[in-house]
């Protein structure tokens, strides 16, 4: 199991002024996926969607340039990459120079696979570009105005409970919160949860939902959990889970995880990114 005590995660930082790739500190994804349930074989397709929107370089002439940057990351790669990590080594190109936009790219693709294992799909959006971007709210029903007492926050899968009818169903709720696994700080997302199946009681599904309030996860493990209770628990025909997490130092990382045939979604931020 990776050590994450070594790792920038907690550490005062120092910020490096060149381009350095062994600053990026991998994960193996194994270790927790086995303490889920999950064997070589996964039950899930899907990506993480990554969004970099402090990407600075240098030009041939020493002229700083910017862009916003994402990355897509497959879920089937056997590592991810620690996200105070990506800030530093995205940080250390701020001084380094650079022959164009289309180098920084392949820059950021080819780094990022060595770290991750998998083939990483990176691409940069120029300053012209940014108010196209867009927002976007994830579709569902919502589920934030039930009617709800709660008392534990960690993750309870007791709370979902399902019906007879068959179904198919799209919720979303804004009140989902975990924490750092290392710092302890909050990390909020918009999660939705899209399934055909056994109708799964909404107010049950929420209550879950915000148990992981106080829970110590990486944001792709948290999806990952929530996949693997709600496969265990509702034993949906299809399963799809989404969340987009809002950014902290200045990147944010939305994973994808579905049983079906739904696409990986445009990585489009929302209101709260």
């Amino acid at each position: 199991m990776t050590d994450l005590g070594t790792s920038p995660l907690g550490h005062a930082t120092v910020y490096a002024d060149r381009y350095d790739p062994g600053l990026l500190f991998a994960v193996e994804r194994a270790p927790l996926r086995e303490g889920l349930g999950f064997g070589a074989t996964l039950p899930f397709r899907g990506a993480d969607l990554w969004t970099a929107y402090e990407v600075s370089w240098l030009d041939a002439a020493g002229k700083p340039q910017i862009a916003v940057a994402t990355f897509v990351v497959p879920a089937a790669s056997p590592r991810i990459v620690e996200s105070k990590s990506v800030k530093l080594y995205l940080t250390a190109l701020n001084l380094s120079k650079f022959a164009s936009a289309t180098d920084i790219a392949a820059t950021l693709a080819r780094d990022l696979a060595a770290a991750t294992g998998a083939t990483v799909d990176a691409r940069l959006a120029s300053p012209e570009a940014f108010a196209a971007s867009g927002r976007q709210e994830l579709a569902g029903e919502c589920l934030d105005a039930l009617p709800l007492h709660v008392d534990a926050y960690v993750p309870d899968p007791d709370a979902l409970a399902t019906g007879s009818a068959i179904e198919t169903r799209t919720w979303m709720t804004r009140l989902f919160r975990s924490v750092c696994p290392v710092t302890g700080q909050p990390d909020y997302a918009c999660v939705q949860i899209r399934y055909r199946g056994k109708t799964i009681d909404p107010a049950g599904l929420l209550r879950y939902l915000v148990s992981f309030r106080r829970h110590p996860g990486f944001h792709e493990h948290c999806v990952e959990r929530i996949f693997a209770d709600i496969r265990e628990r509702c034993a949906p025909q299809v399963l799809s889970v989404y969340a987009r997490f809002a950014r902290r130092g200045g990147v944010d990382i939305n994973p994808f995880r579905t049983s079906g045939e739904d696409p990986v979604p445009a990585n489009t931020p929302t209101a709260q990114q």
